[in-house]
């Protein structure tokens, strides 16, 4: 196995990192990347997670670098489906499959071997490279990236530039890159009624039944049409059930969980006010009771370095002009937005992220180094 990319790769995803386990990945990057290229680093544990802020200081002053990447990776599912063990990493084809190679295994890889490169041609470059890595990012994201920025926050860290290998391409590599995601903001509620006997309804008070016209205004309301780089925000019901089953039951309360995904043309605060009002023209106050969840609010990168700098490395490595969203779920991005921040997701194809035989291209891992190389070059040059 000559190529170094690829042995990382194989390294890392035989980790079973299920979040937020980082399972030795982090100790492999330090003991066997970062220490030999003379990186600072600094490991800021919180809770359960592990997390890495390591940098690589220039000889001269210039601009920030950030890589940040996760070690922790999704359950694996049911091992009868997949052609082979997922964390054998194995290879048939020019392909190597595992969980976690795609997301996002593999791109930390190619963050990893690209800097190696680049600082062993370069170790007199100017400005920072650095690095947060964590092992929270899949599961809750509460003790990973989102606290360790909030210590750079208040050390006053300057960050100029971001890349995030999450997978964002889409059939090959640079094709799509992300400049901003979306924020998230889930609501769970709970519609009290009074509980009785199926055959005498007149004695009870179904919430099911008076929760109808509320799912439907909920459902049909148009919350913002969007703007030029994001769609109108979208409502979801993610859950909801009643009652235990019983046939000659009335349910007494009606669980509801809902998410919002939305852009930089609304915000939460004005999301949880018209969910409250449309909630209060339907029901008493006492009939309900709601509780939120803020993942993060939605952040965007407007045309500059960064994107200008990607968008050549591609186009020099792929022949291809990357197209530009803001789709998909939620990212780190959310919490490194913070910093002030130009920050780019660019990765991996994500055709088989999260599913069972996830795999990748070994020669996509080898041009997205390349890529990754080219950026960082153009930036602390």
């Amino acid at each position: 196995m000559s190529c170094p990319i690829l042995k990382l790769t194989k390294r890392l995803v035989q980790c079973e990192s299920i979040s937020p386990n980082d399972a030795g990945c982090q100790d492999l990057l330090v003991e066997d990347y970062f220490k030999p290229l003379d990186f600072i680093i600094e490991y800021l544990p919180f809770e359960d997670t592990k997390n890495i802020w390591a940098f690589h200081q220039g000889k001269e002053k210039g601009p920030s670098l950030l890589f940040v990447g996760h070690t922790d990776i999704v359950p694996a599912g049911d091992l009868s489906q997949w052609n082979s063990h997922p964390f054998e990493a194995s290879i048939r084809n020019n392909i190597i499959y595992g969980r976690g190679v795609a997301d996002m295994k593999g791109a930390l890889a190619a963050m990893i071997i690209a800097t190696e490169r680049f600082i062993k041609n370069n170790p007199l470059h100017k400005g920072k490279l650095a690095f947060i890595i964590t092992s929270d990012e899949e599961g809750k994201s509460e003790n990973g990236t989102k606290k360790v920025i909030h210590t750079l926050i208040k050390r006053n860290e300057r960050i100029d530039y971001c890349l995030i290998g999450e997978p964002s391409s889409t059939s090959k590599i640079g094709d799509t890159i992300k400049n901003g995601r979306r924020g998230s903001l889930t609501a769970n509620i709970v519609i009290h009624g009074i509980q009785g006997h199926i055959a005498y309804p007149h004695l009870a008070n179904n919430p099911i039944h008076s929760s109808i016209l509320f799912l439907k205004e909920l459902i049909y309301h148009e919350w913002d049409k969007g703007n030029a780089f994001f769609p109108s925000t979208t409502m979801q019901i993610s859950n909801i059930h009643a009652g235990h089953g019983n046939s000659n039951i009335i349910p007494g309360k009606l669980h509801l969980q809902i998410n919002f995904r939305f852009g930089t043309q609304t915000n939460e605060l004005i999301i949880r006010n018209k969910v409250k009002n449309i909630l209060q023209s339907h029901f008493n106050k006492e009939d309900y009771h709601i509780d939120w969840l803020f993942s993060g609010p939605p952040f965007l990168t407007l045309p500059g370095k960064l994107l200008e700098v990607v968008s050549q490395a591609i186009q020099h490595y792929q022949g291809i002009t990357p197209h530009i969203e803001t789709t998909g779920g939620t990212s780190d991005g959310r919490f490194v937005v913070q910093t002030g921040s130009e920050i780019v997701e660019l990765g991996l194809i994500n055709k088989t992220i999260h599913k069972v035989n996830e795999c990748t291209k070994i020669t996509d891992l080898q041009v997205l180094a390349k890529i990754y190389q080219f950026i960082i070059s153009q930036i602390l040059m």
